[in-house]
């Protein structure tokens, strides 16, 4: 599973890297070190801490702002496949994105829980791409 920097989460979570680290640092989200010492996350974890986040602004009343025909760049934090369909969630700071798609482009793109993908909007439709 791929792994991110704090300042690349942060970007992600749509804070700063301090807040990041402050959150590392107080056991929120958990991190590692790399063969160099710099702190890595885990993407299955910042995609559940994405996931926790945003509850958490929609507990305190915070709205989440959108505009159409966007790019949300986020984190994957869901994967539902059917036998023909799949549906792929997207959390990009405060926004949830669904996407409906293909069980076939999922598994052309490789798409899977905690890689980086940006979800755009255009009226109705979410496209997901893989970055």
């Amino acid at each position: 599973m791929r792994s991110y920097t704090i300042g690349r989460a942060a970007r992600l979570l749509g804070v700063s890297p301090d807040t990041v680290r402050r959150w590392a640092d107080a056991g929120r989200i958990p991190t590692g070190r790399d063969e160099h010492g710099k702190r890595l996350i885990d993407g299955t974890d910042l995609a559940a801490f994405s996931v926790a986040l945003a509850a958490e602004a929609n507990e305190d009343g915070d709205e989440a702002y959108s505009s159409t025909r966007n790019a949300f760049p986020g984190i994957i934090t869901a994967v539902k496949l059917g036998d023909v369909a799949a549906q792929v969630e997207v959390q990009a700071g405060p926004h949830r994105l669904v996407s409906l798609l293909t069980r076939e482009a999922v598994e052309e793109l490789g798409l899977a829980v905690g890689m980086e993908a940006v979800a755009r909007v255009k009226a109705t439709n979410v496209h997901i791409d893989r970055v």
